[in-house]
């Protein structure tokens, strides 16, 4: 069984951003969000001085303190905050606090330094060379946060980790219903010796073999498995098992199941079939009529593969329940901002009709 975690809602590998910083003399702001783990070398030095692999300010010589505003690349709730100060020993800052906001779109810097920003992180030590572990005790969800850092110095990474909350304005259409930013998840794999499964269902295409799901060469009989679940019961329309950068160590055949919910049994959607490696492998679905909620992907035997891509449309009863649950967790504000832009009068989301909410799709 896959051990449920926390995302981290702001990594570029989900499509976080870092949009704005007060400064990043000595390193720039973007290092704040990458994957990997910090690293370091003591030859690096540029026309400023050192280089290190993080986010670094200059020296302060005047009032205030430094910050970096990062858009999550997945909105939602947040748990933990970590500030990962690998490296920085003499230049780390000795107090940060993390405020977040729900703000839609990409807001200019104006906007955002305008915004009502709530504290999520208040002012609290750090050290140096430490990844400093912060709970989060707020139910909300957000868009964005601010990392400020008193009065300035080096971050390595900044991990905001939490629950994603998908946006169900682009649930009303055709989607990957698999991927982590809809609401897919992984629930259960055989093996990820190499790789971590979730990495099947991260946007955008994989930049090596490291980006993807690798098992161990399986030496006993058998084969190796991961069970998906979709963003909601659902109707599938085809999968693409993508393959890129899996050369000798891709899949020989695949096999596809599905299930209506976690009590009934696993029904056969694709049967096995032979896919290819470091390439687009691209089935329809041309008979799955029943309502989806979970997929378990056979490998034979064993191997990896980049990204899974599952599309198909959320039936219309757990689309709406999907926006009645954003509209729960959005902030009192942004719940009232929304609700009147789409010009619906403001009540509770309980007392919202099913018609009411499906107006808020795209």
């Amino acid at each position: 069984m896959a051990k449920r975690t926390d995302l981290d809602l702001a990594s570029r590998a989900l499509g976080g951003s870092v949009r704005y910083a007060s400064d990043e003399f000595f390193a720039p702001r973007e290092a704040l969000i990458l994957p990997g783990e910090s690293v370091h070398d003591t030859s690096t030095f540029g026309a400023h001085g050192k280089i290190y692999d993080g986010w670094e300010t200059r020296r302060r010589r005047t009032p205030g303190h430094d910050w970096a505003v990062v858009q999550l690349g997945a909105p939602g709730v947040i748990h933990e905050i970590v500030v990962d100060t690998a490296w920085f020993l003499g230049n780390y800052p000795p107090e940060i606090s993390v405020e977040a906001v729900w703000m839609d779109g990409s807001p200019d810097e104006e906007t955002l330094q305008a915004a009502d920003w709530t504290t999520i992180v208040p002012s609290s030590a750090a050290r140096g060379n430490t990844k400093n572990t912060y709970r989060v005790h707020n139910h909300y969800a957000f868009t964005h946060v601010r990392l400020n850092i008193f009065p300035d110095g080096g971050v390595a990474r900044l991990r905001v980790r939490g629950t994603a909350v998908p946006d169900p304005r682009v649930l009303g259409s055709r989607i990957d219903l698999a991927a982590l930013q809809h609401g897919g998840d992984v629930a259960e794999i055989s093996d990820m010796f190499y790789s971590d499964a979730r990495l099947l269902l991260y946007p955008g295409v994989a930049r090596s073999m490291a980006e993807g799901w690798e098992t161990a060469r399986r030496r006993t009989a058998g084969n190796d498995y991961v069970v998906v679940t979709l963003a909601g019961p659902s109707t599938l329309d085809y999968v693409d098992f993508d393959t890129h950068y899996f050369l000798g160590n891709a899949p020989g055949w695949v096999r596809l199941s599905a299930r209506t919910d976690a009590d009934a049994p696993w029904v056969e959607i694709l049967p096995r079939s032979k896919i290819s490696s470091d390439a687009h492998n691209r089935f329809r679905l041309d008979h799955v009529t029943d309502e989806i909620t979970a997929v378990r992907v056979d490998v034979y035997p064993d191997g990896g593969f980049s990204r899974l891509h599952l599309f198909g449309e959320l039936a219309p009863a757990a689309l709406s329940e999907a926006i009645a649950h954003w509209l729960r967790l959005l902030p009192s504000s942004a719940y009232a901002a929304m609700l009147a832009s789409y010009g619906i009068p403001f009540a509770a989301v309980k007392d919202l009709s099913a018609e009411q909410l499906l107006t808020l799709t795209w």
